[in-house]
């Protein structure tokens, strides 16, 4: 049921068919960049592409826990400041691809632009949330 509602909001946001990926991702973009309510709070949706080494395999904790103060990682929190259409970040997964994401992460106030596709609200119940699932999921299922 809720995924036939979201099915519903997706087609409502790209339209009709016929329209190559690259073309949905600008209509995404001009619709969250009209209804996206900025800043808001925002956090990873599960780790970024560099801390899979620590993650899910061998790297060392201590590590880690020292890279996380100057690069960003899923477990921050982060101001959703702006987004930016053909973004290009060594921290987007999907670089060239995905909206980038200007954040400022709350703890230290350092600036990244992530991937927007990875990123969720912090708040569940707000408008903010549903937008960014539905982009998530669309970009996620159709890349």
């Amino acid at each position: 049921m809720k995924r036939d509602a979201q099915d519903k909001r997706i087609a409502a946001i790209i339209g009709g068919e016929g329209v190559d990926f690259d073309g949905v991702v600008d209509v995404f973009y001009e619709y969250l960049k009209a209804n996206l309510l900025l800043p808001c709070e925002v956090t990873g949706i599960e780790d970024f592409r560099w801390e899979e080494f620590y993650v899910f395999g061998p790297g060392n904790k201590a590590e880690y826990e020292h890279l996380k103060k100057t690069q960003p990682s899923y477990t921050d929190r982060y101001e959703l400041l702006d987004i930016v259409r053909e973004a290009e970040s060594g921290w987007m997964l999907f670089w060239g691809e995905d909206i980038g994401a200007d954040v400022r992460r709350i703890s230290d106030g350092k600036k990244f632009l992530l991937g927007l596709a990875e990123l969720k609200t912090t708040d569940r119940k707000s408008k903010n949330s549903q937008l960014l699932d539905d982009y998530c999921v669309w970009f996620v299922n159709n890349r």
